[in-house]
């Protein structure tokens, strides 16, 4: 099977693409995998290519907060338990809201740490990559943010010259080996 070369020419191919690999995460870490396999790489194959057609859609941010709300209250960045404050994934300086979706539990260190900055770029600085359910719940503020502003057809290059409320261009595009992501 020859290997063909992915082409990102929207804001929204980006944002399946990044979509598209975090299902493939998703699939091997719940299914205890050390690396990517075939099925995880078809996953990750049928997801962007059904989402660029639009006959798959990236489900609620309902699904996530639904899940949210049975969990233990704990920092969504560390999981520590004590000092818990509300942090904005897209922080309200960058144009995020206070909606219920944008806002998550966040312990006062890790608040501090993120403050104004992007979750991804926050990530990147401290050169670890985010829990995915977190990711999950990121790219769908963006999605919808993207969806609302009418950004989707947008070329991906040109990027630069909107003003949104996250980055981009700091979509992981390449995601760790399982064995090393968190849920």
């Amino acid at each position: 099977m020859g290997k063909t070369k992915l082409e990102i020419k929207t804001i929204s191919d980006a944002l399946y693409w990044t979509y598209a690999n975090l299902a493939m995460a998703h699939y091997a870490v719940t299914n205890d995998l050390q690396k990517y396999n075939r099925t995880a790489y078809i996953i990750r194959a049928r997801l962007f290519a059904g989402l660029k057609k639009g006959n798959m859609n990236i489900s609620s941010l309902y699904f996530d907060e639904k899940e949210r709300l049975k969990s233990d209250k704990i920092c969504e960045y560390c999981n520590e338990s004590s000092n818990l404050t509300l942090d904005h994934l897209i922080p309200k300086k960058l144009g995020g809201n206070d909606s219920a979706d944008n806002l998550v539990y966040a312990c006062r260190f890790c608040n501090s740490s993120k403050g104004g900055r992007d979750l991804l770029e926050w990530y990147q600085f401290r050169n670890e990559f985010p829990r995915l359910m977190l990711l999950r719940r990121y790219l769908k503020l963006c999605r919808d943010y993207i969806e609302q502003t009418g950004l989707s057809d947008i070329e991906y290059k040109s990027y630069e010259k909107i003003d949104i409320p996250f980055r981009i261009d700091l979509f992981p595009t390449v995601f760790p080996l399982p064995n090393i992501l968190v849920l």
